[in-house]
């Protein structure tokens, strides 16, 4: 799955939004594409996007619809 992040402007940026999404259960193989502005991951079913969404969020970033 790929989703589209706004904010993101190094890799710094980069490292908290993997760190964020590695930290919750059932996502694995997290790639951040800065130029792109995405994140590239893996989901298990029970993986919500909202539970996505919120730990972008708290990394201080957002997810672009």
């Amino acid at each position: 799955m790929t989703i589209k992040i706004s904010k993101m402007s190094c890799q710094h940026c980069a490292n908290r939004v993997i760190k964020a999404l590695e930290g919750i259960s059932g996502v694995k193989d997290v790639r951040v594409d800065l130029k792109a502005g995405t994140a590239t991951f893996e989901r298990s079913e029970g993986v919500k996007m909202e539970e996505i969404a919120r730990a972008i969020k708290e990394a201080g970033y957002q997810v672009v619809s």
